[in-house]
């Protein structure tokens, strides 16, 4: 009478279970199921994926065509634009970084993500559709307005079309993605998963790790220890009302990294060497002492315990105090490889026992970290514009501009205002 269309339950459970049986006899992996009608979520992908085996033709035209195997090193799959969608820049350099994290990239491709949510509200789904997008070979802009509607949906700080912060949505976007992961909190043996989140999703076991904070007392010299979890580091910049720490002389410091730069000018080493010294608490902030009893003056020092897979560091260039709302363009340089071993805590206690060499773990790449993402600011903290600079092959870079992709130098790279 209406003209509308009816659901039939039934009917959709029978044409599930004939999907089945042709998935079973054919092997036809997940572009199957994009392809059928919307009765098929697409989302429950995961469970119906059989081993994909090349028949006798498939064979034949994979000898015939051995360069489709492999991804040369001028190969741009994984590159795409995206669509601005208003203001919404701020969201695409983020994406623009989370598609080239190498780990996250290799999970939703091999299809690893068995969906629990009810509805279509999954952010970790339409993550994993992203990423078919983002590899499927299209070269024209992909419009993200699903994700932006997930977002407004799930962090609705974030929803409207006002500029917001890029940081911010970092973190709002790693959150839901850690709650809609499901991700176990132990492991199959019964052991707690290995960060401080005790979480086994693929986001904590990437980018979660561990800061230790040891606050000594200055009377008994009493240490009290806790550790918390961590996503990204936010770091304080020369510039702000913070006062900062006037730098070594000659840059000392900066040699830590091989982190080229002129003379006086910040380096990544010196924000986070400011970020792991020791901080004098005062007597207005004294704290309860277990060894004393009593309320003490204490000093504070925080200090690498578990370092992540992936480390996002945050300078903190936008400055809002009670007298003054402005943005912060001191120049820091930051190297394409990043030894953390300085600021972890097992070099705090070899230190304090006498026994640390600045070799000391020389042979050690546990604690080096290689630049693959750069997220940039242009503009005032009224009006401005987000873009990023990503990381291709081992030494091809790209600024992505929303819809614009264009190749990019190390120099463009590392000169730029992270």
């Amino acid at each position: 009478v209406c003209q509308d269309y009816i659901y039939d339950k039934e009917m959709e459970q029978i044409a599930k279970e004939e999907q089945r049986k042709a998935w079973k006899l054919q092997g036809m992996s997940l572009f199957v199921s994009t392809l059928m009608s919307s009765c098929t979520s697409i989302y429950g992908i995961g469970e119906k994926y059989t081993t994909w085996e090349p028949t006798k033709r498939e064979l034949e035209l994979l000898r015939h065509n051995p360069k489709r195997r492999k991804i040369t090193t001028n190969c741009t799959i994984g590159l795409r634009g995206l669509i601005n969608l208003g203001n919404t820049c701020f969201m695409n350099c983020i994406v623009q970084a989370l598609t080239h994290t190498p780990l996250l990239r290799d999970f939703f491709l091999s299809d690893r993500h068995k969906c629990e949510m009810q509805s279509n509200s999954c952010l970790v789904c339409e993550m994993s559709q992203l990423f078919q997008e983002f590899y499927s070979g299209h070269r024209s802009p992909h419009i993200p307005f699903r994700l932006l509607h997930l977002v407004w949906t799930h962090a609705k700080h974030l929803a409207g079309y006002e500029q917001q912060d890029a940081h911010e949505f970092l973190i709002a976007a790693l959150d839901v993605l850690h709650r809609h992961c499901k991700g176990d909190t132990t492991h199959d043996n019964g052991k707690k998963a290995n960060n401080p989140n005790h979480c086994n999703c693929i986001i904590d076991q990437i980018f979660t790790g561990g800061l230790q904070s040891d606050v000594t007392c200055q009377v008994c010299t009493g240490v009290s220890t806790t550790i918390d979890p961590f996503w990204d580091i936010s770091l304080d910049l020369p510039g702000s009302s913070t006062p900062f720490w006037p730098l070594s002389p000659g840059g000392d410091g900066s040699a830590v990294n091989g982190e080229s730069h002129l003379s006086g000018s910040t380096t990544l080493t010196d924000c986070l060497r400011r970020f792991t010294r020791p901080e004098h608490l005062g007597s207005s902030a004294k704290i309860k002492c277990g060894g004393c009893h009593s309320y003490q003056e204490s000093t504070k020092q925080l200090t690498m315990k578990k370092l992540p897979i992936v480390a996002c560091f945050h300078l903190k260039r936008f400055e809002h105090s009670a007298k003054l709302r402005r943005k912060i363009t001191t120049y820091v340089s930051f190297p394409l490889e990043l030894d953390m071993t300085p600021f972890m805590a097992s070099s705090k206690e070899s230190r304090m026992n006498g026994q640390y060499q600045q070799t000391v773990d020389v042979l050690n790449n546990d604690n080096k970290y290689a630049l693959f993402a750069v997220v940039n600011h242009q503009g005032t903290l009224e009006s401005g514009h987000y873009t990023s600079f990503i990381r291709q092959h081992k030494d091809q870079w790209f600024k992505c501009d929303d819809a614009i992709i264009t190749k990019a130098t190390i120099k463009d790279v590392l000169d730029s205002e992270g």
